[in-house]
């Protein structure tokens, strides 16, 4: 229902597909799936539980954690995947529920380059091998993340050609899952994040050395995902716009301007603006909003719509930034996994309308 009251809860329209509101949910990896065998990245009930409580809370758009495009892609060993029909077989009970709450279900593509195959945060987060279900990870370049990942395999022309299939696959399966939104994951430093930076990219060959050559690969897996999405529902891309490097060191605010005019003539609709992840050691200056300039940034000078996050936890916070114009909607993380009802509580505060089921009207 359309709010005449507040900007957080307009609907929000991209080609055919419209949001109902402008609270999203970004995502957030639960290392929570089977590490391998047959149930290896197929969600099961806590994934059920986790996004279906926060549908059931009002939230406009979920989209659902990294999800692997092929197993050596996933973060860690127990990620989501989304390369083989068992996995899309298990994505369909997700998204049918969260669209029968009036949410709309979105999905990240991922690879992690160099960053995978490590163990759950809260075990440390440490590189595993092949003794805990972990493998041998690759990059653009043969450059460690740190001194505790070990270096990963420089991809050869055709490993980096078999990536951008996998990502056009992965789009095919998400669309038969029930998904309406499709988002590449190109940011945190994972595979095209290190392709993109030249802190990560020492690469001499097309796909290294110039900005022309360190986008490639973005811009080719968004045209092979692009090319199976359909024309009517919207494809979005998460970029770090900042490694938090010096001049010249890492990927920079004026390169994400610049490839986001480029990434939205390649067909994607909105930019997610979130920044660093690519470089170990780095002084982030965190405070509420803090990403939120980026995500201006992008969408006034380079004229892309964007979703802003970043420590943003209030309701007053959140339609400040839809009322200034700084994005067109709010991603917020972990206010969502502190209060899955974030949505309507914040409809409530601003007197605007979101979807109640039924069970949960004499809450209102």
């Amino acid at each position: 229902m359309e709010s005449a009251v507040s900007a957080l809860f307009e609907p929000y329209t991209l080609r055919s597909l419209t949001v109902p509101n402008r609270v999203w949910m970004p995502p957030m990896c639960q290392y929570s799936a089977a590490p391998e065998g047959p149930l290896a990245g197929v969600p099961h009930d806590w994934h059920f539980q986790h996004y279906g409580a926060r549908a059931v809370g009002g939230t406009g758009l979920i989209i659902v954690e990294a999800t692997a495009v092929s197993p050596e892609g996933r973060i860690s060993p127990y990620d989501l995947g989304i390369w083989n029909d068992a996995q899309v077989d298990a994505f369909r009970r997700i998204t049918a529920f969260l669209k029968s709450q009036n949410t709309v279900a979105g999905i990240q593509l991922g690879h992690a380059g160099r960053k995978a195959s490590t163990d759950r945060p809260w075990k440390g987060g440490a590189p595993v091998g092949p003794d805990a279900h972990g493998w041998q990870a690759v990059a653009p370049s043969p450059i460690a993340f740190d001194e505790q990942h070990p270096a990963p395999t420089e991809l050869t022309i055709d490993g980096i050609k078999a990536i951008v299939v996998q990502f056009a696959d992965a789009a095919r399966r998400a669309l038969d899952a029930g998904f309406e939104v499709a988002e590449i994951h190109g940011a945190h430093g994972y595979l095209i994040g290190q392709f993109l930076s030249p802190h990560s990219n020492r690469r001499t060959d097309e796909y290294g050395g110039s900005y022309e050559n360190r986008t490639r690969f973005a811009l080719e897996v968004v045209d092979a995902v692009r090319a199976v999405w359909p024309d009517e529902l919207p494809l979005f891309f998460r970029i770090s716009a900042t490694d938090w490097l010096a001049d010249g060191e890492g990927w920079s605010a004026d390169d994400t301007v610049r490839f986001a005019t480029e990434l939205q003539a390649h067909g994607v609709d909105l930019i997610d603006v979130s920044t660093g992840g690519n470089a170990s050691g780095v002084r982030i200056p965190v405070e509420p909003g803090y990403q939120v300039p980026f995500a201006a940034r992008v969408r006034t000078e380079a004229g892309v719509p964007t979703a802003a996050v970043g420590l943003i936890t209030e309701t007053q916070q959140a339609e400040k930034i839809i009322v200034d114009g700084e994005a067109d909607a709010v991603l917020l993380g972990r206010e969502l996994l502190r209060d899955p009802s974030f949505a309507r509580h914040a409809a409530r505060e601003l007197g605007a309308d979101v979807h109640v089921p039924d069970q949960y009207h004499r809450s209102v």
